[in-house]
């Protein structure tokens, strides 16, 4: 972990493009609240296939004219580079300096990639178009990603995105600190030393938790995965249950000297507020 302590910590928020009217009304109060915490930018999601890339526009240029710093995600499956580099134009038009570069998931039905295979080849792309304009986020997986053949093929396809051009790092968020410190110890033995960080998901609602979990090969632990099932519908024991596990695993992961916290807000605000006056931020 020596090399992630180098780094003064920085906290930032995801957010998903809301679907209607009244999901863009509660999204704007959500960024005011947040947004008096001072995070260092926002980050906004983009469906599989670039399904909500019009939304996931919309919702950037609101950020940042809202006065934060907003960082687009951007997935090359499905995609073309002509598509990309029209879109990469357009946040330089709107002042957008920061992109978290995902291969992202194939729409369900697709059969072709498109031009781009690999997270990697996106970073490549967006390097070889605009330079050092973007400040270039990818993900990381300290858990291993559910398709990776094996730990080290997964370790080998981070290192690609970091010499392809990447600038730092977002975990998919985990519930077990020894995973992240021994992924940031096999980074470093490959040399590898960019800001990687933890991206945080508070616990409200076990069975969508599962569901998530499941799909994206985050491990929940057996002993919480016990008491969470042991509260049944009762949600605020839920809740404050997860709020003491995940506030204590943000502060193990702080005091080892973990460059930051980026939490999955799931566009609300109190369960990232309260882990964040928990840790006394």
């Amino acid at each position: 972990m020596e090399s992630q302590k180098q780094y003064s910590p920085q906290f930032s928020f995801e957010f998903f493009p809301p679907k209607t009217a009244e999901g863009a009304e509660k999204l704007k109060k959500v960024r005011a609240e947040l947004g008096a915490l001072k995070p260092k930018y926002f980050s906004v999601t983009f469906g599989a296939g670039g399904s909500t890339q019009q939304g996931t526009f919309d919702t950037v240029v609101d950020i940042q004219q809202a006065g934060f710093d907003a960082a687009p995600h951007l997935s090359c499956i499905g995609s073309t580079k002509q598509n990309i580099r029209e879109l990469l134009n357009k946040y330089i038009e709107h002042g957008i300096r920061r992109i978290v570069a995902l291969r992202g998931d194939m729409p369900s039905g697709m059969q072709e990639a498109g031009e781009f295979r690999y997270a990697n080849e996106l970073v490549a792309f967006i390097r070889a178009e605009t330079g050092d304009h973007f400040h270039i986020e990818v993900a990381a997986y300290p858990e291993f990603h559910p398709q990776a053949a094996n730990a080290r093929e997964d370790l080998l396809n981070f290192k690609r995105k970091v010499q392809a051009g990447a600038n730092s790092a977002i975990t998919q968020y985990f519930f077990n600190p020894d995973a992240y410190f021994r992924f940031i110890d096999d980074c470093e033995a490959m040399d590898v030393t960019i800001p990687i960080v933890p991206g945080i998901m508070p616990i409200t609602n076990y069975t969508q938790l599962a569901r998530f979990s499941d799909m994206c090969g985050a491990e929940i632990p057996r002993w919480i995965r016990k008491r969470l099932e042991s509260f049944g519908d009762d949600r605020n024991s839920i809740r404050a249950f997860g709020e003491d596990v995940v506030s204590d695993l943000c502060h193990q992961l702080l005091e080892a000297g973990a460059p930051g916290l980026h939490f999955y807000s799931m566009n609300q605000v109190e369960p990232s507020m309260a882990i964040w006056k928990n840790l006394g931020l």
